[in-house]
């Protein structure tokens, strides 16, 4: 999503305010009347080279990334809860996408996920019509985050 000079300056002013980027997705919308999604407002902050203040990461995230030595994902945090997020990033991305893996969510359903050539995020659940909770997807996007800023995205 392309913003104007202005806009910009809004977002870093609230960036500088100590905004989470729920808040800032929140402001954009009613002040902005833009529509973003919270991995749009993350993307548009890391493009105008902008450090949010809310770095906090759940605690009981379980993330999981595929080795290359074997398929099976590798458990990154030693939390291992049951009932968490888990997620793995795939070897070889889906055709079309610049990366992609599989996500299973608290209630033990799941879902492949990706971003497309526009750094978009999608999420394919298995079960169709199914939509995870919203404190999944906050946990998943914090794992994803986490994993994807190790592997250099």
């Amino acid at each position: 999503m392309n913003l104007d000079d202005a806009q910009r300056k809004k977002v870093a002013e609230w960036i500088a305010q100590g905004l989470k980027l729920s808040e800032i997705q929140t402001r954009i919308v009613s002040e902005l009347g833009l529509q973003m999604t919270y991995m749009d407002v993350r993307l548009l902050v890391d493009d105008l080279k902008l450090m949010p203040k809310d770095i906090d990461r759940p605690k009981n995230v379980v993330s999981t990334v595929a080795t290359p030595s074997s398929s099976a994902p590798v458990p990154v945090n030693s939390s291992g809860q049951p009932g968490a997020v888990s997620m793995s990033v795939d070897q070889v991305a889906r055709p079309g996408a610049m990366v992609s893996g599989k996500v299973t969510f608290t209630d033990g359903k799941g879902a492949d996920w990706y971003f497309d050539q526009t750094g978009r995020l999608g999420l394919l659940p298995q079960e169709q019509g199914y939509r995870p909770s919203a404190a999944d997807l906050q946990q998943f996007q914090a794992a994803l985050d986490s994993e994807l800023s190790k592997m250099g995205f």
